[in-house]
């Protein structure tokens, strides 16, 4: 497994397929899974292309997230390392947020965006999200131990209490509101299950750092986004979610949507489908 260096911090990636047979096409995860969630796409997309997955910093297999940065300065320091000129971005949740930003700061580094189930940074989430999810961790983990976890200022972390996050935000986000986990094919249940309490466990284990957005908010430069781009949309997703597809989908320019029957990461639920959508927008764009 290799690792290069992007705006101080090392990251770690795969890369397959040959450069210069093909675009160049990155995928940036979504905060509840890593790289792992790519695994058909990136196998499929090389024989076509060339096709970089990595594990954003704080996440996976890359270095801890220290100070203060941009997730999208991260991406395009990528691109710099593995010498990618222009680049299709595919981001999913809020890796597709970090691909807009990336678009807007260096539209001239992207041929076109994939959207999947894409989140927004900055966004102004509505409270009943926040109250739904609050109710299914009920008192399994008590407010005040939470509210440690998320300040570091923990003296320990509970290995059960990321457990039941873990279980909450793939119940709540993975299977979709409207299904429980049992839903899940077994494999995509518990390697979610296993990215997440990953995820929870390791950023609560680091100091507290800072991550810088692009100003404006990117959901105030939607209409600036140049770049053809796909909008892959989970009918399963919670319903704020599929509120920010439709709201891309009605503000940025060059916009094509599909909507898939899963959840939060088609990827892992629907692979072969999102596999599809996504070479066929590939192919489109050459």
């Amino acid at each position: 497994m290799p690792f290069t260096m992007s705006n101080g911090v090392r990251l770690a990636y795969d890369e397959a397929g040959t450069a210069g047979a093909g675009p160049a096409v990155v995928m940036t995860h979504g905060g509840l899974a890593d790289r792992r969630m790519w695994d058909h796409q990136f196998h499929a997309l090389a024989e076509h292309c060339r096709v970089v997955r990595y594990d954003m910093r704080g996440l996976g297999e890359s270095e801890d997230s220290r100070g203060a940065f941009a997730r999208c300065d991260d991406l395009l320091g990528l691109l710099d390392a593995l010498d990618i000129e222009r680049a299709i971005l595919v981001g999913n949740s809020i890796g597709g947020a970090h691909s807009i930003e990336a678009a807007l700061s260096a539209p001239e580094r992207v041929s076109g965006l994939a959207l999947i189930c894409s989140g927004l940074t900055e966004y102004d989430w509505p409270a009943e999200m926040t109250t739904e999810v609050g109710h299914l961790i009920g008192d399994r983990v008590p407010p005040e131990r939470l509210a440690r976890y998320w300040d570091r200022s923990a003296e320990s972390i509970d290995p059960a209490d990321v457990a039941v996050l873990a279980e909450v935000n793939v119940s709540y986000m993975v299977a979709g509101p409207k299904r429980s986990l049992q839903d899940l094919d077994p494999a995509v249940r518990e390697l979610a299950l296993e990215m997440c309490r990953n995820n929870f466990m390791r950023d609560w284990s680091v100091p507290q750092y800072q991550e810088r957005f692009l100003q404006p908010p990117i959901i105030d430069r939607l209409r600036d986004i140049a770049v053809p781009t796909l909008i892959v949309n989970g009918v399963h997703d919670p319903s704020a979610i599929q509120e920010i597809a439709d709201l891309m989908a009605v503000r940025i320019p060059r916009v094509t949507r599909v909507d898939l029957e899963a959840g939060h990461l088609p990827p892992m639920e629907a692979p072969e489908e999102t596999t599809r959508v996504l070479l066929e927008f590939i192919a489109a764009l050459l």
